[in-house]
């Protein structure tokens, strides 16, 4: 019999991803943490957009928050580095 460590990321009791990495669920749960700031910040700007746009919106800013960092100061965007895939990811459904 094995013994399989997981970390899963719960938002709201809802179980969002399990890894198999504890650095990786902390990145995750983090980028969940910005995820959910930029989309308050959203609600407030004067562009019409749905809640499910909102939150859409929000996640991918959040995913690429170092290439909006460096637009936001005036620098060239970098590429997303798609090395930094994480591969031990499980989506919950």
């Amino acid at each position: 019999m094995a013994v399989e460590v997981c970390y899963k990321v719960v938002r709201d009791g809802v179980e969002r991803m399990t890894f198999t990495s504890k650095k990786d669920a902390d990145a995750y749960d983090k980028m969940l943490d910005i995820a959910e700031a930029l989309e308050t910040m959203l609600g407030e700007v004067d562009v019409p957009l749905s809640e499910q746009q909102n939150e859409a919106l929000a996640l991918e800013m959040a995913k690429r928050k170092d290439q909006f960092i460096a637009a936001l100061k005036g620098g060239k965007p970098t590429p997303p580095n798609n090395k930094a895939k994480v591969t031990d990811i499980k989506k919950v459904s």
